[in-house]
């Protein structure tokens, strides 16, 4: 089969310009019940009408999606996707159909590989014109027969792809997904990935890439960041976004709009693709604010919402968009369902026919809802990494309620002021009961039934809180509402993950904490020589617990491993001990003049690194210490004593399989990677100016 054409037109672009369309749309790409066919055609109706034009059909718990993907389809499944991908093409919708083989899958295995090729051609014959083959969240060992034939994971992958590719006649659309499909999950980072680098380079050209930012699920999306992975690539990429995906918490549910992503990111992509809740009808939100997110692109053309100055992006404004998809989703829930929706047959709500007696009890009225009451459930159900204003505030009000309470009768400035706040918290927990008492009365059954387990526990808990405030003022009798000795089984949430979470330190929450609240008190204090010992426990204990990923034997020494074995000594003033309340958990320890640990090691390492990084630095601590902050405060004690003893630079070693470590000076954001000749293939130098 000839080479494909890397200028060829794709659809929805201008004839001999060879620029493709934007895609934009939904993946159905979470772990948990599929959505129904029904929700499927809806969901292509909402597309069509806000403007998106692709669909990626890749649930997670579809068994013929990824864990039996060598299966054909049934008579009676193929008629169901015949119909889909049909609905599909009458809503001017894409419709691209993924499998991910990735579990099992054998690259070298010719049988393997038509299997593979069987299964697209059979949904090709269903109608379907654009694929996609994703290979995430698998493991990255390969087996001894593809170890033979391939020199990498990602070889095996790309030869595979290009191969089914080509075989479907080179679709316009044809999506592939990496097993490192975000930054974080990157070796040792994104320009210097040896897996991104032989997809960027051995990928066909006109196969596009998948990619979820700078983490699994991306607080912000910057321009930059595309930029790099888009040069590793040789691509722009198609974002894969999470930020409304919820399939990792049961709890949570993301109501907030689109956001954190610049519109200037639109010229440099080659799409957007939202994996949203695994719940359908919640994903009004989400999926109305990507699309006015994406009318940006049409540069200068109609805008759904017209920003203000205030905005810092001048084509979006998040919250104007918010404000929009909850007037028009506020319609949604004052519809009735339709029959084939799928819900239970719902009793005629017209008027009734009982009329009370004088002195009976009225009929009960449900009050209609209000936008208001939309916004305050969004704000509640926001975003991941934050809450919406009201949640913050009442998060913020609770904690100065708890740290100020003054249950006296003795009237005074601060007991006023107290008193005063505990109302006003009072009448915002009164909010949300009455919000979920109109929402539980919409009209609209089928989406009240996707949010209700959300919304019962939210109020449950806001309970709670409210009681809690009334026992702190001396308010009412507190017994009906705190824990006794003989609970109902809903005042303790959580269950046994909730116990777990109560046990485990640094449990908080971000918007209300700057760092989270520890449950061990650390101590740092200057290395002793009696510290000997301990350090060395510490360091043979890390040896063995990274033993499973790379066989001691055929590790290649590291200048830090004399200077943790205690072959070397550290620099006077500039060696540092953590302990807890068990013992000493970890250490920090620095040489001010790296050459001897250089050649203790016979490392054959040029004056120029000694010259701007002269000093060598290691940390360790041990698993127990799960909150972040002691070792970073650490390793900026030890860097300030450095930095007195007039070095210039200070550097570490690493070996490149060592993530915990490359994570943990990637994040304290001064140390970089330095280009160091001579070093060992495995082994990575980070080094910061001081």
């Amino acid at each position: 089969m000839p080479p494909p054409n890397k200028t060829k037109t794709r659809p929805g672009s201008e004839p001999g310009s060879g620029t493709a369309r934007f895609i934009s749309g939904v993946v159905e790409g979470f772990y948990g019940r599929p959505w129904t066919m029904e929700q499927r055609t809806e969901l292509f109706k909402r597309e069509q009408k806000w403007g998106l034009n692709s669909y990626l059909y890749a649930p997670k718990d579809d068994y013929k999606h990824r864990m039996y993907w060598r299966d054909l389809y049934s008579a009676e499944e193929a008629e169901q996707l015949v119909a889909l991908i049909s609905a599909a093409k009458q809503h001017n919708v894409e419709f691209i159909y993924a499998l991910s083989p990735g579990l099992d899958i054998t690259f070298s295995s010719p049988k393997e590989v038509a299997a593979l090729k069987r299964k697209l051609e059979q949904v090709r014959e269903f109608g379907c014109r654009s694929f996609s083959l994703l290979f995430d969240d698998i493991k990255s060992e390969m087996c001894p027969a593809d170890k033979q034939a391939f020199s990498s994971f990602a070889h095996a992958q790309v030869a595979v792809t290009n191969e089914v590719y080509q075989h479907l006649g080179e679709p316009d659309i044809f999506l592939f997904c990496p097993t490192d499909y975000c930054a974080k999950l990157c070796t040792p980072n994104v320009p210097q990935s040896s897996y991104l680098l032989t997809v960027g380079e051995k990928l066909l050209p006109v196969i596009d890439i998948l990619w979820t930012g700078p983490k699994v699920v991306s607080h912000k999306i910057s321009v930059e960041s595309i930029e790099e992975v888009s040069s590793v690539l040789r691509r722009a990429p198609v974002i894969w976004d999470n930020i409304h995906a919820n399939d990792y918490d049961p709890q949570r549910l993301f109501l907030g709009p689109y956001k954190d992503r610049p519109t200037e990111l639109i010229p440099k992509l080659r799409g957007v693709l939202t994996n949203p809740n695994c719940e359908f009808y919640p994903n009004f939100v989400a999926i109305h604010t990507l699309a006015t997110w994406c009318k940006a692109a049409t540069h200068g053309g109609a805008r759904d919402v017209e920003m203000g100055e205030e905005e810092d992006d001048p084509c979006y404004s998040p919250q104007k968009a918010l404000s929009l998809a909850l007037s028009e989703w506020l319609q949604e829930f004052l519809s009735t369902d339709q029959p084939g929706d799928e819900e239970p047959m719902q009793t005629d709500m017209g008027e009734s026919c009982y009329v009370p007696g004088p002195g009976e009890k009225p009929l009960f009225t449900a009050e209609p809802l209000t936008l208001d009451d939309l916004k305050l459930l969004s704000d509640l159900f926001y975003l991941p990494y934050e809450h919406g204003v009201t949640a913050r505030t009442m998060l913020q009000e609770l904690d100065w309620l708890k740290n100020n309470s003054c249950a006296t009768t003795a009237e005074t400035d601060k007991t006023a002021e107290w008193r005063s706040r505990a109302q006003q918290f009072d009448d915002m927990c009164e909010s949300v009961t009455q919000m979920f008492d109109r929402l539980s009365n919409a009209p609209k059954r089928s989406v009240l039934y996707d949010l209700y387990n959300y919304i019962c526990d939210i109020k449950s808990g806001v309970g709670m809180a409210r009681a809690y405030v009334k026992t702190l003022g001396g308010w009412g009798q507190p017994s009906a509402h705190l824990m006794n000795d003989d609970p109902e089984p809903w005042r303790f949430r959580g269950g046994l993950s909730g116990e777990f979470q109560r046990m485990l330190p640094g449990h908080g929450n971000r918007d209300l904490f700057r760092y989270p609240p520890m449950t061990s008190v650390y101590s740092i204090r200057p290395y002793c020589p009696e510290d000997k010992m301990e350090v060395q426990r510490i360091f043979t204990e890390m040896q063995r617990a990274g033993e499973g990923q790379v066989p001691q034997v055929t590790q290649s020494p590291l200048m830090c491993d004399s200077l943790s074995a205690g072959d070397v000594s550290p620099s006077p003033d500039c060696a540092l001990v953590l302990e807890d309340d068990i013992g000493v958990c970890g250490y920090a320890l620095a040489l001010i003049d790296a050459k001897p640990a250089a050649a203790k090691i016979q490392r054959a390492t040029g004056d120029s690194v000694f010259e701007d990084f002269p000093s060598l630095i290691t940390i360790q601590v041990l698993p127990r210490v799960s909150d972040p902050s002691p070792a970073k405060r650490m390793i900026g004690q030890l860097l300030s004593c450095i930095r007195s003893s007039g070095s210039r630079g200070a550097f570490c070693e690493l070996r490149e399989n060592d993530r915990r470590m490359i994570q943990f000076y990637t994040d304290l954001g001064s140390f970089k990677l330095a280009k160091v000749a001579g070093l060992p293939q495995e082994v990575l130098t980070m080094a910061t100016s001081l």
